[in-house]
């Protein structure tokens, strides 16, 4: 059996977790969150695409446990004046003026001026021109981590359940999102000491100065997961675009990754993402499903029924439909099943089908691998944003890492399908070696929640629109498909010019030119002779 993970070319490095879990949609993820930053002793470390200050960690029946504030800032600068060693650390992408609607103004002035003087906020726009800083990582104490693919942010909540219509799904006076899907792992052990450096390196490569983050001592850590995530060494890789100032070299760790994992798969390969866009993968799945001698190899994905936004639409749904359509001919005519599915909850009053909205990045090649994180199948996520996945390999078939997979891969899509109850879920783990013809047929019954993918793009849906749509856009298996530049252009505007006119008319507004003064980057630590910064 071929190994997958290799350190140096795939990984940044393969570290032990005490513990790991997964956490499957907000709900838990948040509360969670929620849980470990309540007994945070010397900092909370957190490192986003995007925040919201108000979103509420606990909701519904959950609200049980509130010890105090549960919105996200006034929860962080409840604790910072309960305790005065604790530290808070908060860095966010320094954002487009495209996203500028989407966001929260003046977050510069809200976090740091609004809240204790222990609770410091930056903007990193440290990114390569058109790139996005994307990992999303919480650091706590040293003793904790969380990572994978969700924000701290509005519209992002939601259950397993994903319901057609929740009035808990509902964040900063907005009105109730739909539903909402996405996975996140929550850690303890050696690996949290490399995810504590990485936030000090990210911090630093911002401008933040040199920061030192204390591992506090603790016996009181615990978690609640969706489902354990496998035992033993977990893999670290990362995606980080080449900057000139401050000086970074490319890493494309996440890339390999993909590659690597998918030339391996013998069985099947399942991917659960936003988008599917990345000319490289396409391309070693092409090469995968070509290659002679090779068993029969199933390949389903699971993609929200479009891109949430017009922009993402005209962007990234051409090249997207394109390239499934092209992987779907060449699966037919090599003799493999290829399936490409979306999720959704019927309307009881119009009989619409509502649909859910697929945020997660996980991929599974045959129950022996498993990454989770915050990369995207795109190019971006491949090569210009920065990412954080993690992942797992099996020894050997049916170990203890192998079950642990193959119960995560099965509860995933149990739950896209909506089934419910052991022998529904039964049903579907044995039919693996007919995955893809066994999820046509609950699609096609329509009387679950699993459906086909209509593969069309938004000019498929309109006679005008499809006039106008490129020619010249047609992929060739062989060659680099659809280039990303329209997108990275509506996604980022050259240095950050909104997010920085904001930030600077924040200062404005108080009075001053530079930040707030501080004490201390972090506490001093006599223990291990760690100084504040």
């Amino acid at each position: 059996m071929r190994r997958i993970i290799i350190p140096g070319r795939n990984c940044w490095t393969v570290e032990e977790a005490s513990d790991a879990g997964v956490l499957v949609d907000a709900r838990a993820y948040y509360r969670e969150l929620y849980r470990a930053a309540r007994k945070a002793r010397r900092y909370i470390a957190i490192t986003g695409w995007q925040f919201d200050s108000d979103v509420a960690l606990l909701r519904g029946d959950d609200l049980g446990e509130a010890l105090g504030e549960v919105r996200l800032l006034p929860m962080l600068d409840e604790l910072c004046r309960a305790n005065p060693e604790l530290h808070v650390y908060v860095l966010a992408w320094d954002f487009s003026l495209l996203l500028a609607l989407e966001r929260e103004w003046m977050q510069h002035l809200i976090f740091n001026w609004t809240t204790n003087e222990r609770v410091r906020f930056r903007f990193d726009a440290s990114s390569p021109l058109y790139g996005a800083h994307h990992q999303k990582l919480v650091v706590i104490d040293g003793q904790v981590a969380f990572t994978g693919g969700m924000d701290v942010c509005d519209c992002r909540w939601d259950d397993r359940d994903h319901p057609v219509g929740s009035p808990l799904r509902c964040d900063s006076g907005r009105d109730p999102h739909g539903p909402y899907h996405d996975v996140q792992s929550v850690l303890t052990g050696p690996v949290v000491d490399k995810l504590a450096e990485l936030f000090e390196a990210r911090w630093a490569h911002s401008g933040g100065g040199e920061l030192k983050l204390p591992k506090v001592a603790r016996d009181d850590v615990s978690f609640t997961a969706s489902l354990p995530a496998p035992p033993g060494p977990v893999a670290l890789s990362r995606t980080f675009g080449k900057t000139l100032l401050p000086p970074q070299e490319a890493v494309q760790e996440v890339r390999a990754l993909y590659l690597d994992a998918i030339a391996s798969a013998e069985r099947f390969i399942y991917i659960e993402n936003q988008y599917f866009s990345s000319r490289a993968i396409y391309q070693a799945l092409v090469k995968r499903l070509r290659e002679p001698g090779r068993g029969r190899l199933q390949v389903m994905l699971v993609l929200p029924q479009q891109p949430e936004a017009l922009r993402e639409q005209l962007a990234m749904g051409v090249a997207q439909v394109r390239l499934l359509r092209s992987l779907e001919r060449v699966a037919r005519e090599h003799g493999h099943d290829f399936g490409v599915y979306c999720s959704a909850g019927r309307d009881a009053v119009s009989g619409a089908d509502v649909y859910t909205y697929i945020h997660s990045k996980v991929m599974v090649v045959d129950d022996r691998f498993l990454t989770l994180g915050s990369a995207n199948t795109t190019n971006r996520s491949l090569g210009l944003d920065s990412e954080l996945n993690l992942s797992w390999e099996a020894e050997a078939p049916g170990d203890a890492v192998a079950r642990a997979i193959r119960r995560i891969r099965v509860s995933l899509m149990a739950e896209h399908a909506g089934l419910a109850g052991v022998e529904p879920v039964r049903v579907l783990a044995r039919a693996d070696g007919d995955l893809v013809s066994w999820l046509n047929g609950l699609a096609s019954a329509g009387q679950d929640r699993l459906r086909r993918h209509p593969m069309q793009t938004v000019f498929d849906q309109s006679p005008l629109l499809k006039s106008l749509e490129p020619e010249e856009l047609i992929i060739d298996p062989e060659d680099s498909v659809l280039d990303e530049s329209l997108f990275e252009a509506l996604h980022r505007a050259e240095d950050g010019l909104f997010a920085s006119g904001i930030r600077l008319l924040s200062r404005w507004l108080v009075g001053t030119g530079t930040e707030r003064p501080h004490r201390a980057i972090c506490p001093t630590n006599a223990e291990d002779g760690r100084s504040s910064g």
